[in-house]
């Protein structure tokens, strides 16, 4: 990409996100961002009002078919827009859209090919507001994560994410769920073709409006990652081939790249 631009696309997976939409987008810093593109999965509120509003590039489910489905029309219509650099950023505001910069910024000096926005990297998770029981599960899942992805994360449990072009298209999106699983498998995928995978510390902030999931479905997220990690090690063995993990593209090589 040297010697010119890259384009800057965030996308705004949406669900019932009007009470925050307004503000995340006026917190972009838009001076960098080429184009913002939202995502709505079957809401029930304004947000498909506001967008319009805002004048956001606006795609709209016919009902909600989950965050994974969310997240692959995201990716899809990004890289039809023709973006070199996608950025995941939610509408709910419990990510600060602010430190946008940071969370690009390993891609746009070369460092890195996936970021993770970490919000366990600064120590400062549960003066957040996160709940200790979330804060303890995030923590032995990373673990697990760590362990069998051969990498060294403080976390991968964020919807604070930037990818390159070329990292999304090296991999099946499309045979990843449409539930929350789904960041977890697109990491498998991208630790499967190699892609450099970076993380900044970003703060969180749990508030009524923020979107957060409940116990049990923290529970039902957390086995899916154990089975998820056993499937893609069973892959790795060669013992149980998956084309979920079969690789598109191994342009990359492995690494991953801890930025402060």
């Amino acid at each position: 990409m040297s010697g010119k631009k890259q384009k800057v696309i965030v996308v705004m997976p949406a669900y019932n996100a009007a009470k925050t939409l307004h503000m995340t987008y006026k917190d972009l810093p838009h001076e960098m961002v080429d184009l913002v593109i939202l995502v709505d999965d079957g809401s029930k509120d304004e947000t498909i009002r506001i967008a319009r509003e805002l004048g956001l590039e606006l795609f709209v489910h016919d009902c909600n078919y989950g965050y994974g489905a969310n997240q692959k029309t995201c990716y899809r219509e990004a890289l039809r827009a023709g973006a070199d650099i996608i950025a995941m950023v939610h509408p709910d505001h419990q990510y600060d859209p602010t430190l946008l910069p940071s969370v690009i910024g390993p891609i746009q000096r070369g460092e890195a090919d996936v970021v993770l926005g970490s919000r366990l990297l600064g120590g400062q998770a549960l003066q957040g507001g996160m709940p200790w029981w979330k804060y303890v599960s995030n923590r032995f899942l990373t673990w697990c994560e760590n362990t069998v992805f051969g990498l060294h994360l403080a976390e991968y449990h964020t919807g604070y994410r930037a990818y390159t072009r070329e990292a999304l298209e090296s991999v099946n999106l499309e045979t990843n769920s449409d539930n929350f699983i789904f960041d977890q498998e697109i990491m498998a995928q991208l630790v499967e073709v190699g892609a450099k995978v970076a993380e900044v510390p970003v703060p969180t902030r749990y508030f009524a409006a923020a979107s957060s999931a409940s116990f049990v479905q923290s529970s039902v997220y957390g086995l899916s990652i154990l089975w998820l990690l056993f499937r893609y090690q069973l892959h790795r063995w060669g013992l149980l081939r998956h084309k979920q993990f079969i690789s598109v593209s191994r342009r990359y090589s492995n690494q991953s790249t801890p930025v402060s």
